[in-house]
């Protein structure tokens, strides 16, 4: 059926009668069926001025008469949202799938407002280079890369280069990387249009598969799965309604599969297509298949034969992750996702005999459709699930599940990944863009670990800087160092007391209440001045032959602050004591001189 072009109707009785506004449809600006845009917006100063959005944003000062076009090159498409300053014409702020962007001057000048941090991320993986990159797939702004230690500021207005560089265009979807090179991707957009990319040469080649002369055409998922073989990166995964096999790099596929799902819908979009693809990290050829209709299959030889796996299970939902374990190699987890049979109930489940029997776990979770689960690569019960409100942890494999969001809202999580080097995890949210937490304390929570009573986790060395609790400049904020302590604690609200030593002199001493598992405590850096006289005595005792006499300085602050050296901290809980070494750097050499 042909797409009409955008019609517009005005009606001046209150709805009772309405006429098109214009003689001669308008095209281009609508290429689908009724669309969750193409909406209309009328300006309060002037009711013959109306805007209307769908993939362009287009205006008309004649009552729809004739409409001019005011997408300009910076602004992004797929429009869903205009506010029009109702006390002044021509002042615009337009919402679409790139963000927002403001005009004063009705559409002929536009600001991208980059500081609010709206990325809707289907997927995230990371490389293994030093620092490690994350690469980003996003809803309708391509795939993007860049550093995972940059921290946002706005200096990058200034240098003109953003840190994050887009690889690719269109709806940005899975990433696989090989970490050989940490050079070559695989990635692409909707409907798995899929490429081999050299980000050194920035050179690409189109690897989708293709069906054969005379067969039916393949259906490809919105978000297409793709895996490269953790045994032999050469070997690269790929689903259709089919699995597909490639033996070098996307060159030439092999199908080894029939159709794996219920057979397909007619529609707007594929369906009956894979929605996740896995190959066991222990067993080269152990494949799992997902289907968006609700079928797992298994294969144990490579590709040459599969079992269907879901007849225990709920029927048709969308499976969202299907993911072997490192740990046990008949042990695979499930996620599906029933919202679009508006069934909201966390499904998750984990089967210990690849996919013969399941048990439903996580029975504690909320009703939050679930997106993504994954397992710790160093904890072989911690599991990690991202739901349509957020990041849930289970300790125990499963039987229980608490929330993880501090400083992250409630978003919907599609995508996460943990570093195996880093010990990072990343989380790809749609809305909020990415978030990173540093998992390395969580990760030693095994049951052995919780049964201690009290256990304080390795502090991070810190360098001296004689600009702590100064300022640059006396309209800059003060320079205040600050170092975290991380402890475990088994009893909850247990009076805990932390001092930072230098051999038996205590130079500071703080009370706190411990809440029952891990804690932190942001320590600045700071000694107690009443023992700054032994403190000095201290490290002119230790000092090195022929340097100069220590002398302790009071800062801009008024605080004092450690000099370098190694010291201790102590944590205590009634008769339990615990150290852990603390190291505080000499100086810089630029600060020396």
């Amino acid at each position: 059926t042909p797409v009409k072009g955008l019609e517009c109707y005005l009606s001046e009785d209150g709805g009772k009668t309405w006429n098109k506004t214009h003689e001669k449809s308008i095209e281009d600006v609508v290429y689908s069926y009724g669309y969750y845009f193409g909406q209309v917006r009328v300006d309060a100063q002037n009711p013959n001025k109306i805007y209307s959005m769908g993939v362009p944003v287009i205006v008309s000062e004649d009552k729809g008469k004739t409409w001019n076009y005011i997408n300009e090159p910076n602004v992004h498409v797929d429009h869903h949202a205009l506010w029009i300053n109702p006390k002044k014409s021509g002042h615009l702020i337009l919402g679409n799938d790139g963000g927002i962007h403001i005009s004063y001057d009705d559409g002929k000048n536009w600001q991208k407002a980059n500081s609010p941090s709206v990325g809707q991320f289907y997927t995230v993986n990371v490389d293994m280079a030093k620092p490690y990159n994350i690469y980003g797939g996003l809803q309708d702004n391509g795939v993007w890369v860049g550093s995972s230690d940059y921290e946002y500021n706005r200096g990058w207005y200034q240098e003109g280069q953003y840190p994050y560089k887009r690889l690719l265009g269109g709806d940005g979807m899975q990433i696989a990387v090989d970490t050989r090179d940490n050079s070559t991707i695989y990635t692409g957009y909707q409907f798995g249009n899929y490429f081999r990319i050299n980000q050194k040469t920035e050179k690409r080649k189109y690897i989708t598969p293709q069906h054969k002369l005379g067969e039916n055409p393949l259906r490809f998922n919105w978000q297409a799965p793709v895996h490269l073989s953790r045994h032999n990166q050469d070997i690269l995964y790929m689903g259709s309604n089919k699995f597909h096999r490639s033996l070098n790099q996307g060159d030439d596929w092999e199908t080894l599969s029939d159709d794996l799902t219920q057979g397909g819908k007619k529609g707007d979009v594929p369906y009956g297509t894979l929605s996740s693809i896995d190959e066991s990290p222990l067993k080269f050829g152990l494949l799992y298949a997902g289907s968006d209709d609700g079928l797992v299959h298994v294969s144990k030889d490579g590709g040459s034969s599969w079992q269907k796996i879901t007849s225990s299970l709920p029927e048709n939902f969308w499976v969202s992750r299907v993911i072997a374990s490192k740990y046990k190699e008949g042990r695979v987890y499930l996620a599906l996702n029933g919202y679009r049979w508006d069934n909201f109930d966390a499904l998750i489940y984990v089967s210990e005999n690849y996919g013969q029997t399941w048990k439903k776990i996580g029975l504690d979770l909320p009703q939050e459709p679930v997106n993504v689960i994954k397992e710790d690569p160093e904890n072989e019960n911690l599991l990690y699930v991202g739901t349509d409100h957020g990041v849930y942890i289970s300790l125990d494999r499963g039987q229980s599940f608490m929330l993880m969001n501090k400083d992250m809202p409630a978003v919907a999580v599609h995508d996460l990944i943990v570093h195996p080097r880093d010990k990072e995890l990343v989380v790809a949210t749609h809305g909020r863009s990415m978030f990173v937490a540093d998992v390395a304390d969580i990760q030693q929570l095994t049951p052995e670990f919780q049964a201690k009573k009290l256990h304080i986790f390795a502090i991070d060395e810190m360098t001296k800087s004689k600009s702590w609790g100064t300022r640059y400049a006396q309209w800059t904020e003060l320079n205040l160092p600050k170092r975290t302590i991380g402890f475990y604690a088994k009893d909850a609200d247990a009076k805990t007391m932390i001092r930072i030593k230098m051999g038996d002199l205590v130079l500071n001493e703080f009370e706190t209440q411990a809440s029952k598992g891990l804690n932190y405590f942001d320590y600045d850096l700071t000694f107690d001045e009443s023992k700054k006289t032994y403190y000095q005595a201290g490290l002119n005792k230790i000092k090195k032959e022929g340097e100069k006499d220590i002398k302790l300085k009071e800062a801009d602050n008024k605080k004092h602050y450690l000099e370098a050296g190694e010291y201790q901290v102590e944590i205590q809980q009634g008769s339990e004591v615990l150290t852990e070494k603390f190291v505080v750097k000499a100086p810089r050499a630029r600060e020396k001189r």
